[in-house]
């Protein structure tokens, strides 16, 4: 599958290998692209359909989703407007491609735009699987995400994402009416096969 850049993100598209699994938006983290998480994607949600754009800002050269002012700091203006022209690029390709509402796969910068989808645009995404997310937003609005699912898997050891931080976005998914899984992993902010495996499995059972 090729990149395609006839929609307003640059992207590439895997169609279904079966009926049944809910589509995936698959977000990169900084200085990743459009095929860096088609592997996990495949390997987690084998027959599902696969959809993953190339973040639209650069920084230092490598894409992201939204800026950032320093480590952790995030430009929530710029957040704000990532998170609508991402809801409107949903909305584009599910016509393009005859897709329903995606259940976002996102890590780290990824996992972020797509927690801000979920607060800003609900209806874009089915759900969520944030892997390393942190808060995008200061002061959230007040979002209904009754019946969504989402699953946050955190590392107990990451250098970048504060425990204080994961487990806060968790409670405010929760307020908000959000069906939510939060799990705290013995790993850094890195992937592991334990990531893999338990998103395969909530995947299944979504």
């Amino acid at each position: 599958m090729t990149t395609d850049t006839s929609l307003s993100f640059i992207h590439r598209f895997e169609p279904a290998r079966a009926p049944g699994a809910a589509p995936l938006l698959l977000l990169h983290g900084t200085g990743g692209d459009e095929a860096d998480l088609l592997p996990l994607g495949r390997a987690v949600s084998p027959n599902a359909a696969l959809l993953s754009p190339r973040g639209r800002v650069l920084e230092g050269g490598m894409p992201r989703f939204f800026r950032r002012l320093s480590e952790g700091v995030f430009d929530e203006a710029d957040v704000r407007r990532r998170a609508g022209e991402l809801a409107d690029f949903i909305a584009e390709a599910r016509v393009a491609y005859g897709l329903p509402a995606p259940m976002a796969l996102g890590f780290s910068n990824g996992a972020n735009i797509a927690a801000a989808v979920l607060q800003l645009h609900p209806e874009a995404l089915a759900g969520a699987v944030l892997l390393r997310a942190m808060v995008p937003l200061s002061d959230p609005p007040p979002a209904d995400l009754t019946g969504k699912k989402i699953l946050m898997l955190s590392g107990a050891v990451d250098p970048i994402v504060p425990s204080a931080n994961s487990t806060r976005l968790a409670d405010i998914f929760t307020r908000q009416g959000a069906h939510v899984r939060h799990q705290v992993l013995p790993v850094g902010h890195g992937l592991s096969q334990a990531d893999l495996s338990l998103t395969q499995a909530w995947l299944a059972a979504a």
